[in-house]
C-alpha cells in the first residue's frame, strides 16, 4: 500500500495547518497550493494511475471550490509529490462557509517476484476542508512580491544588517512565512488579507489589490513589468517599497575567501538591488542612493533603529520626505572612521496627481520588518503607510513632523550602478548570459491551471478527517489477538434521569474515537507483553548455553622440614 503525508488537508485547523489556517480563501485570490508527499510502500518505483480525482461533497458545499493537480510522473525512489491548488468558484464570490470534498489517488507498482505478473495497485482518499469568505474589498488586500526575492542558497547575497558579522548570508528567503512571519501575523491581526505573488508583475490583476508590497528585492525586472506597473499605478494600485543598502565599494570590502571552493566570494548584489529598483521607479522621478547609514532615532514618538539602510536620492517636489541624522556606516566599513550626516532622507510619500491614481511610498531599510536581526520593529509605521496607500489618509504624525524636509532633486547625487563582473545572471529568473553581457530573458508565460473535472458525491462528509496511521511492519488485521470482551464486567444501563458516576469528560468525544482507543489499548498491551516475554526467553537461553566454570583447586600448603645438624654426644 502507499500513504500520503499529510493524510488530510484541513485549512481550518491551527496550528498544524499553519499558515493555511491563518487566512481563509475567497474568490479572486491567488490559488492556495498544498504539497503532499506520496510514500509508496509497494516498491521502489511506481506511478500515479491516470489522474487524481476530485470528488466534492454536495451537502458540505464542496462544489464551491475547484481543484487542480500537479504530481510526479514516476514515484522513485519510494516517494513522489502531489501538489494541490485550491481556488474558490465564481458562484461562491459572496458566500461564507466551509467546503469539503476528497481527492482519490491510485498508485501502481511493478508486481512482486512471487506474484502472477499483475501490477500492484492501491487507492487512498485525501480529505479536503477549507474555509471560504466573501471577497474582501480592494483596500484590505495586500500583494507581497515574492518573485523578485532571490532564494537561498545559490550565490553570495550578503546580509541586510552589516553589523551581524556572524551571519554573513541572507539565507532566509525573505518570505512572509519565514523571516517576515511577525509582519504577516501583524497585518492579519489588523484585518488585512495578504497574498503572495510568485510570478512576474504581468500575471496579476491589479484591480483586485490595494497595495503591492515590495520588500528587500534582489531580482531584476522585465521591461514588460515596468510598463505594466506604471499602468497599474495610474489606475489606482499603490506601491510600498522597502529598500536596503547597495554600495559597490562596500560589496568589495565584504568579500571573503571560501576554503571549500578555494575561491574569493564577491557579492552579486547588495542588501537590495537598488539599480534595478531605481530603473523601475524612474518614471515617477524617484530613486535610492548608494549611501549606507545607521543609527537610532525617534519618529512620531516611536523609538526606531536604522540598520544599514540607504537614503532617498530623488523624489517629486510635491511629495512628503522625512529626514534623520545618522552615522555614515559606509565610511566606517571602508576606512574605520566615524562621521555624522544630518538630514538623511529615509521616508517618502507621494500621491499620483492623475485622477484615480495610486500612491507610492519609499523607505530605505527593511530590517525593522525582518525577524532575522530586528532590534526595533516598525509595524506601526507599516500600518500608517497602509492607511495612506489604501485609503489616501496621510498620517498627521508624518505630514506635520518636524523632521519633514524638502524632497531631494537628485541633481548632486550619482545613481548607483551595477558592479562589474557580478554573476547575478547565474541565479536570476530575469537575466541570462550573453556575449556582450547579461540581458533580459523572454518574458515567461503566466501560470495556467487546468482545473480537475469534479465528480460530485451526494453524501455527508466524514466528521473526523484525522485517522491513525497504520504501522508498516505489522498488519494488525492478520495478527490473532486474545479476546478481552468476555472478561469485561456487565454494566447496568442507567435509568432515565439517573446520573452516571463515571461521566465522560467534556474534552473527550464519545463514539468512534473512544471505541478506537478502547480497542487499541489491549492490542498494545499484548504486543508489549510479547516483547517482555521474548526478552526474558533470550536471557534464559543465554544463561543455559554458557559453559560452567571449573572451580579453582586450592593448593595445600606444604610444610618445610628444617634440617638440624646432628648433635655431638656429650661426655
Amino acid at each position: 500500500c502507499f500513504s500520503l503525508s499529510p493524510s488530510y488537508i484541513d485549512l481550518t485547523e491551527c496550528p498544524y495547518m499553519w499558515p493555511y489556517c491563518s487566512q481563509p480563501i475567497y474568490y479572486g485570490g491567488m490559488p492556495t497550493i498544498v504539497n503532499v508527499t506520496v510514500l509508496n510502500g509497494m516498491g521502489v518505483t511506481g506511478r500515479i494511475v491516470d489522474k487524481p480525482e476530485w470528488q466534492p461533497y454536495l451537502p458540505q458545499n464542496g462544489d464551491s471550490i475547484e481543484v487542480a493537480f500537479s504530481y510526479s510522473s514516476v514515484l522513485w525512489p519510494w516517494s513522489g509529490y502531489l501538489a494541490i491548488s485550491i481556488s474558490v468558484t465564481k458562484q461562491a464570490a459572496s458566500w461564507e462557509g466551509v467546503a469539503q470534498g476528497h481527492v482519490t489517488v491510485t498508485v501502481a507498482s511493478p508486481a512482486e517476484v512471487d506474484s502472477n505478473g499483475a501490477e500492484q495497485t492501491s487507492t487512498v482518499k485525501l480529505p479536503v476542508k477549507v474555509k471560504i469568505i466573501p471577497a474582501p474589498p480592494r483596500s484590505k488586500r495586500v500583494l507581497w512580491d515574492q518573485y523578485h526575492n532571490l532564494r537561498y542558497p545559490p550565490g553570495y547575497f550578503p546580509r541586510d544588517n552589516l553589523r551581524m558579522k556572524n551571519d554573513p548570508l541572507d539565507w532566509n528567503g525573505d518570505h512572509i512565512h519565514t523571516n517576515f512571519r511577525d509582519m504577516y501575523q501583524h497585518l492579519r491581526s489588523m484585518g488585512y488579507f495578504v497574498e503572495v505573488l510568485g510570478s512576474p508583475f504581468t500575471c496579476f490583476d491589479a484591480n483586485q489589490y490595494g497595495t503591492l508590497l515590495m520588500v528587500d528585492s534582489e531580482e531584476e525586472y522585465f521591461p514588460e513589468e515596468a510598463a505594466k506597473l506604471r499602468r497599474d499605478v495610474d489606475s489606482g494600485l499603490s506601491l510600498i517599497v522597502f529598500g536596503d543598502w547597495y554600495n559597490t565599494s562596500v560589496m568589495r570590502k565584504v568579500k571573503f575567501y571560501d576554503e571549500n571552493t578555494r575561491q574569493w566570494w564577491m557579492p552579486d548584489t547588495g542588501g537590495a538591488n537598488i539599480p534595478a529598483l531605481n530603473e523601475l521607479l524612474s518614471v515617477w522621478n524617484m530613486g535610492f542612493s548608494d549611501g549606507l547609514y545607521e543609527g537610532d532615532f525617534t519618529l512620531a514618538n516611536h523609538d526606531m533603529y536604522y540598520a544599514s539602510g540607504c537614503s532617498i536620492a530623488k523624489f517629486p517636489e510635491d511629495g512628503i520626505v522625512i529626514t534623520q541624522t545618522f552615522k555614515d556606516q559606509g565610511l566606517e566599513v571602508l576606512k574605520q572612521e566615524t562621521a555624522v550626516v544630518e538630514n538623511v532622507p529615509i521616508l517618502g510619500l507621494y500621491q499620483i496627481p492623475a485622477e484615480g491614481g495610486g500612491r507610492i511610498v519609499l523607505y530605505g531599510d527593511s530590517n525593522c520588518l525582518d525577524d532575522s536581526h530586528r532590534q526595533k520593529d516598525c509595524f506601526w509605521l507599516l500600518d500608517a503607510l497602509l492607511q495612506f496607500t489604501s485609503y489616501g489618509v496621510t498620517p498627521p504624525s508624518l505630514s506635520h513632523s518636524g523632521a519633514r524636509q524638502r524632497p531631494p532633486s537628485g541633481a548632486r547625487s550619482v545613481a548607483p550602478e551595477r558592479m562589474e563582473g557580478n554573476h547575478l545572471h547565474r541565479y536570476s529568473k530575469v537575466l541570462e548570459a550573453r556575449l556582450g553581457g547579461p540581458e533580459p530573458r523572454a518574458l515567461p508565460a503566466c501560470p495556467h491551471l487546468s482545473w480537475a473535472k469534479p465528480q460530485p458525491l451526494n453524501e455527508t462528509a466524514p466528521s473526523n478527517l484525522w485517522k491513525h496511521q497504520k504501522l508498516l511492519s505489522i498488519d494488525l488485521d492478520k495478527v490473532v489477538l486474545p479476546s478481552f470482551r468476555s472478561n469485561r464486567p456487565q454494566v447496568r444501563p442507567l435509568s432515565p434521569g439517573e446520573s452516571g458516576a463515571w461521566d465522560i469528560p467534556g474534552g473527550i468525544m464519545p463514539g468512534r474515537y473512544n471505541q478506537e482507543v478502547g480497542q487499541t489499548i489491549p492490542v498494545f498491551a499484548f504486543l508489549g507483553a510479547m516483547v517482555v516475554l521474548a526478552f526474558f526467553v533470550v536471557q534464559i537461553n543465554k544463561a543455559k548455553s554458557r559453559p560452567k566454570r571449573r572451580k579453582p583447586r586450592v593448593k595445600r600448603p606444604q610444610l618445610v622440614q628444617q634440617v638440624h645438624p646432628p648433635k655431638a654426644p656429650s661426655v
